[in-house]
């Protein structure tokens, strides 16, 4: 298993000019039913999580056509999902985004109240203490 390495300075200053980036920033909070819109519904899931070695141009390629492609790559990046093909982005190039997305947006503070704590603190307080 390879680890995820800090994107470097010139890959985030691609990823604030990547167009795709620009849509997902524009197309935020937008369409809340995007998922049951996407191409990605007709395809087997497993096309969007290749494994680390082979290459992820067949999923790129069908979320090219998608008309959410910008609403699926937003919440990707507002989730931080850093594991499969998410709005025609590889992990690698969405980890680069991620840097630019967390200077262009600003949190929505209605979505964390909602939210309420993350995953792993709600899981740690149903683990008995000894």
């Amino acid at each position: 298993m390879t680890r995820a390495r800090m994107p470097r300075p010139h890959e985030v200053a691609a990823a604030r000019r990547d167009p795709r980036l620009l849509r997902a920033v524009r197309e935020r909070r937008h369409d809340d039913a995007w998922r049951t819109r996407g191409t990605c519904q007709s395809v087997d899931p497993e096309t969007f999580f290749p494994a680390p070695n082979e290459p992820a141009d067949a999923a790129v390629a069908l979320c090219r056509s998608c008309d959410v492609q910008g609403s699926c790559l937003a919440w990707a990046l507002e989730v931080g999902d850093c594991h499969g093909v998410w709005g025609a982005t590889t992990p690698r190039e969405r980890r680069a985004m991620l840097v630019a997305w967390r200077d262009e947006v600003e949190p929505d503070p209605d979505a964390i109240d909602e939210a309420g704590p993350p995953v792993r603190d709600r899981l740690l307080t149903l683990v008995p203490l000894s």
